[in-house]
């Protein structure tokens, strides 16, 4: 009996046992599931707030990734902060030039009682960041969203403020409230001070980005020689650089207004006019020679437009550029003088030669007379005058083409200048003038140059220094070493009446110095400055009225001189005399 009872205990105890056990498995998986269960909200909630976060970014990115304007950005925050967070009211202050702008929207309809702590709080935040006291009442207001209800008298129970620091500065503060006490989390503050912080660095970078360039943009208008100007909308003045206020006579310290530039044109430009054509018709407009104080100028009006980011184009205002064409002009008017003259070099030598060939044609020449053999003379003449014209053209196109080779190799200089003596010396004998070489000792047997472009080079000066020189006077040719550490060698200055020196010459290192001195009628000093330019020529008078030239051979000379690393240059005193001179380093 005892056995059968102690049996049926320890069934109902085992059978307990079973039972608690199963009760505890129970508990132990329903709360491992709540515990499951609240780790999957917060994951959730985390992952909400990523998703929120990664798209506000985005937005951000999208919407204002080249944009400095921080309601822009502080509209897009509070626009899509429904998203993840619950509010009554969210909304932001920020500094404009002399006042503050808030801007509010009301989620659920609170009072105005609501909205004035709101904004209070707000303000006081943005005092508090920055050190300073704002009026409450200098303040432009802007409220969206639902209604006012005065009748609602419920306060602020939640509330929290995010400054917006652009460039170490704070602009503005974010602020949301909630009529519930206690709402917000860490995790929903820590978010937006992330969104906000990222948001300004972003705008910082770009502000310093656009500084750089701005300061950039301002230097190159600041140093163009171009005269700059340019309008906004209203056709007020926002930039005038100096040019521009040298061109008008207007003080450059000083702002200008567009009248000023009215008053100045007059009837020439319709500066207005173009302006708001250029406007208003989004087009360009180039204008015709316009004189100004004897100055000639191209004014160009250009529309200055903003691409927006919706697609199409703000016309912010224009810009009108000033473009000095005085140089222009003169070269034109120079260039058609040269071809006047080439022209005229080849069509007089050409009729001569096309005068002879008709004579001799005809039959009314004897083909065994001197006069048929002074013909012929005469045409070889004009046609080797021809081609040597044409032979200067063409090396002056290989030189500004930068084609124009020189071949050095190991020559003797002094041969060089005696076989041109020898050339020009008949023509110096039958016009009385002295012709001579002086060599310096130090002017070694070989030295490397070409020796056929070296000869044009003297050519040149020698033909130049009899074209200019009287009877009587004395042409001498110098060929010396000179170191620049050391003196010039001591020339016998009784033989020439001008001689470069150590300063004239320039050279830095020791070079071949060749220099043709005349005692001929000089070159005035505001004559000097127009040799060795192409399309000019000194305005000087031959001694000898029939020989011309075309002021080709002097930019060859210096063309051939700098192909070989040198230099050419002139020294001169009106009635006393020239000497041209060329430097080859060794």
């Amino acid at each position: 009996m005892n056995i059968a009872l102690f049996g049926g205990a320890s069934l109902y105890m085992f059978f307990g046992l079973v039972v608690l056990v199963l009760i505890t498995f129970v508990f132990y998986f329903y709360f491992s599931l709540k515990k499951r269960e609240k780790e999957i909200t917060k994951e959730r909630e985390e992952s909400t707030r990523r998703i929120y976060e990664l798209a506000i970014l985005k937005e951000l990115g999208e919407r204002v990734g080249y944009s400095l304007d921080v309601e822009e950005i502080l509209q897009i925050i509070t626009g899509s902060l429904r998203q993840f967070i619950d509010y009554t009211a969210v909304g932001y202050v920020v500094i404009n030039p002399g006042k503050l702008k808030v801007n509010t929207h009301i989620e659920k309809s609170v009072s105005r009682e609501f909205l004035s702590e709101m904004k209070s709080r707000m303000v006081a935040s943005l005092s508090a960041l920055t050190d300073k006291t704002y009026d409450l009442e200098n303040i432009d207001e802007v409220l969206s969203g639902a209604i006012v209800i005065d009748e609602i008298k419920q306060n602020i129970g939640s509330l929290f403020n995010i400054p917006l620091v652009i460039d170490g500065e704070v602009v503005g503060v974010l602020t949301v409230a909630h009529v519930t006490s206690g709402l917000y989390k860490e995790a929903d503050m820590t978010i937006l001070y992330k969104i906000t912080g990222q948001a300004s660095e972003a705008v910082t970078r770009l502000q310093e980005v656009v500084k750089k360039e701005k300061g950039k943009l301002n230097a190159m208008v600041e140093s163009m020689g171009d005269g700059v100007l340019m309008v906004d909308s209203e056709y007020r003045v926002v930039v005038a650089n100096p040019a521009i206020k040298r061109i008008i006579k207007a003080d450059v310290s000083k702002d200008v207004s567009i009248f000023d530039f009215i008053d100045i044109l007059g009837g020439k430009f319709d500066i207005r006019g173009k302006l708001e054509e250029s406007v208003s018709k989004k087009v360009s407009y180039v204008s015709e020679r316009i004189n100004i104080d004897e100055v000639f100028f191209e004014i160009g009006v250009y529309p200055v437009a903003h691409h927006l980011a919706k697609g199409g184009n703000q016309i912010l205002g224009a810009v009108v550029v000033f473009h000095d064409i005085s140089k222009d002009i003169e070269l034109e008017r120079v260039r058609e003088e040269f071809t006047g003259m080439i022209v005229h070099e080849l069509r007089s030598p050409l009729d001569g030669v096309k005068k002879i060939i008709e004579l001799i044609v005809s039959g009314s020449v004897d083909t065994g007379s001197d006069k048929f053999k002074e013909y012929l003379n005469m045409a070889h003449q004009s046609s080797a005058s021809m081609l040597e014209l044409v032979n200067d053209i063409l090396d002056l196109s290989k030189l500004q083409a930068g084609k124009f080779e020189v071949n050095k190799e190991k020559a003797n200089i002094k041969e060089v200048i005696e076989n041109r003596i020898s050339f020009y010396k008949i023509s110096a004998d039958g016009r009385g003038v002295s012709l001579d070489l002086w060599a310096g000792e130090n002017v070694p047997e070989l030295l490397e140059f070409d020796p056929q472009a070296v000869k044009q080079i003297l050519n040149n000066f020698l033909s130049n220094a009899l074209k200019f020189t009287s009877k009587g006077g004395a042409i001498l040719v110098s060929a010396f070493v000179y170191n620049p550490k050391e003196a010039l060698p001591n020339l016998d200055r009784s033989k020439v009446s001008v001689f470069p020196e150590a300063a004239d010459l320039k050279v830095k290192s020791p070079s071949l110095c060749v220099a043709v001195s005349d005692t001929g009628i000089g070159i005035p000093e505001d004559s000097i400055k127009d040799l060795f330019h192409t399309f000019k020529q000194a305005k000087l008078n031959p001694v000898d009225k029939e020989i011309k030239g075309t002021g080709l051979g002097l930019v060859i000379a210096k063309g051939i001189a700098e192909e070989h690393g040198g230099t050419v240059g002139v020294v001169a005193k009106e009635g006393v005399g020239s000497c041209f001179f060329f430097t080859i380093p060794l």
